[in-house]
């Protein structure tokens, strides 16, 4: 299936090189090229597409407020592209699928198309589960309960493979295969990589969401851990336990969650 794609750039030669490197990935359809923030707000809304590749500084309408002008309407995917590294931050918290810095390079354009494809896949499939519902909830509406009520286990391409964490002033990208485990502090979540920790502003029940729970699972309150990373389990007093991971870091398993973690920890 096609990517729907449009460009949006002032510059003239920054669309023809984008479109040039876009004619080697044979998914890609640019249905139209635009070369201000005006003129591309309506050429989404009319054509509806998958992907848009947006530059950031334009006169009058940037990047930006073409994102804001789409609030009312179903957003496509969007990648900024820029000759300016420092507008990353609000790139990112503006939900960019990525950010690509002129000139192009053609490996991390590569990249970046993995990624809008693995987003399309997952929007679609989740679109297509709908539409089931929807002709179950008519014709078998017994059947469509059962769906409702959550018989099948998750798909594992719904869930997250890198995040993106802005800390410092600077936007990490983790490899979620990376994080050993998740500590919370109020609405601040603390990141532990092998090397690494940051903070990152979000709820525990918002992340456990995009997290995999074949692989990580809360065995505290306040804490998750990423199942594949546990070396070894120590009993302990009161029916509790300790996971020691990877790095040599122990986590205590409260009692309420032993169970929950003895079903993946052999």
């Amino acid at each position: 299936m096609s990517i729907r794609t449009i460009l949006v750039d002032d510059e003239p030669l920054a669309i023809q090189g984008l479109e040039l490197r876009l004619q080697q990935h044979d998914d890609i359809e640019i249905v139209e090229k635009c070369q201000n923030g005006r003129e591309a707000i309506r050429a989404i809304k009319t054509h509806k597409p998958d992907l848009v590749f947006l530059d950031i500084q334009m006169p009058g309408f940037d990047g930006f407020s073409v994102v804001q002008g789409l609030m009312e309407v179903e957003p496509p995917l969007v990648v900024f592209v820029t000759a300016y590294s420092d507008h990353a931050i609000r790139a990112f918290e503006a939900q960019a699928v990525d950010y690509l810095l002129k000139p192009v390079e053609e490996a991390r354009l590569a990249d970046t198309l993995e990624r809008v494809r693995a987003r399309l896949s997952e929007k679609r499939g989740q679109a297509e589960i709908e539409k089931l519902k929807e002709v179950l909830a008519e014709v078998a509406p017994e059947a469509a309960e059962e769906l409702a009520e959550g018989g099948e286990q998750p798909a594992a391409s719904r869930y997250e493979k890198l995040i993106n964490i802005k800390d410092r002033g600077q936007i990490f990208r983790v490899d979620v295969d990376t994080i050993e485990r998740i500590d919370a502090a109020g609405d601040y979540m603390c990141i532990y990589t092998g090397d690494n920790t940051l903070i990152l502003r979000e709820t525990m029940k918002d992340l456990e969401k995009r997290l995999d729970p074949r692989r990580f699972q809360r065995v505290h309150r306040s804490t998750i851990v990423n199942l594949d990373l546990v070396r070894q389990v120590k009993p302990h007093t009161n029916g509790e336990c300790f996971l020691m991971l990877d790095s040599g870091a122990q986590v205590k398993v409260s009692r309420s969650y032993r169970d929950v973690v003895a079903r993946f920890v052999h």
